[in-house]
């Protein structure tokens, strides 16, 4: 039988509480879906903070966990068949924790393939053209003379917050009256696009009148309050 010190992960993280879920991660866009998804589900679990800006994620024992040096990454010791399962990919962890308690995504197939569907278009579209604005509009892109590479991300994220916008017209979430992975996929995204990322006015964020109200229910909810600070840098 595998047992969590099983993983090498734990010994530069250990686990005071080896009967929860470990979760090995950093308040970052995607970091944050799977601390809000533990706090929104009330799964015991237990946060380590993973420094990226220290490359901690590409240390030996991150990388036996996560061969690709990404956060987040989980290992439930109480996964299928009571052996313990370990995930990485914040996608997979969302549909992992919503089928382990049944929780926000729908029962019915159908509406359950169109909420996996908004949040592929998150991991697909959603984080990396958002996260290349970050990089041109905030970090080392800033400097570069060529500002069209700048522009290219702006113009895609205002695209695709009109996507976004559209399928909200008359719903309170993505998938209507039930909040679920497809906005806790999405949410920390959005902020940090207009706050971390600076680029409310760049791509004119208070237009998308459907988006901003959403956003504003989500980070309304506690559990998103919480999970958008877990686990944090002191």
């Amino acid at each position: 039988m595998t047992r969590l010190s099983d993983f090498p992960i734990t010994t530069r993280w250990p686990a005071a509480h080896p009967e929860c879920i470990q979760l090995y991660s950093l308040n970052t866009p995607n970091g944050v879906k799977a601390s809000i998804m533990l706090e929104e589900t009330g799964l015991a679990y237990e946060p380590h903070l993973v420094d990226i800006m220290k490359d901690e994620s590409h240390t030996a024992e991150f990388l036996a966990l996560n061969p690709n040096g990404k956060i987040p990454a989980i290992i439930d010791p109480d996964g299928p068949g009571g052996e313990p399962l370990a995930l990485f990919e914040s996608g997979a962890i969302l549909l992992y924790l919503a089928d382990k308690t049944g929780q926000f995504i729908p029962a019915d197939a159908a509406r359950r393939w169109e909420t996996i569907q908004w949040v592929f278009f998150q991991m697909a579209s959603i984080g990396p053209i958002f996260g290349q604005l970050g990089f041109f509009n905030k970090f080392a892109g800033k400097s570069y003379e060529d500002k069209r590479p700048l522009q290219r991300y702006v113009d895609e994220s205002k695209r695709l917050l009109g996507v976004l916008d559209v399928r909200l017209e008359g719903r309170r979430w993505i998938m209507g009256d039930d909040y679920t992975i497809a906005d806790i996929a999405t949410l920390g995204w959005v902020n940090n696009l207009i706050t971390f990322y600076e680029a409310r006015e760049l791509v004119k964020f208070d237009t998308f009148a459907n988006v901003t109200a959403w956003l504003d229910r989500g980070l309304a909810r506690p559990a998103v309050q919480r999970g958008l600070l877990i686990p944090s840098r002191a």
